[in-house]
């Protein structure tokens, strides 16, 4: 069960954060996540309550006011192979919606499956 947070520079439009919403869900699925399992948030912010540098650390074009970032918090166990595939799909889908890639940073934040409690308290994947 990945949780998508994307963080953005107010204001944005439903139809900004939709595509880029849209369009982590479709690389997560092409990666092997199910369909029905989509949990995202969106954190929209002042521009003094969301600072980043506009060229670290190695970008081909500054950031703008379109910076996204996206955190990806699922279960451990994904390789680096599948990391990168996700992140190759994700940029190219982006990249049609009319996004600039050197524009997105994405976090991959890992934790335990025993660390998922999906509804009513239960852990499934936890043992005694």
């Amino acid at each position: 069960m990945p949780l998508v947070t994307l963080t953005v520079r107010k204001p944005k439009t439903s139809a900004f954060k939709t595509q880029v919403l849209d369009a982590v869900h479709q690389s997560l699925v092409a990666s092997g996540v199910p369909e029905t399992d989509r949990f995202q948030r969106v954190l929209e912010l002042e521009a003094d309550d969301f600072r980043y540098d506009p060229g670290y650390p190695d970008l081909q074009r500054p950031r703008t006011e379109d910076f996204v970032l996206i955190e990806i918090l699922w279960s451990v166990g994904r390789s680096v192979k599948v990391k990168k595939k996700l992140l190759t799909d994700l940029m190219q889908r982006l990249q049609q919606a009319g996004l600039d890639p050197e524009n997105v940073m994405v976090a991959f934040k890992e934790t335990s499956w025993e660390n998922w409690a999906f509804g009513g308290g239960r852990l499934l994947h936890a043992g005694d």
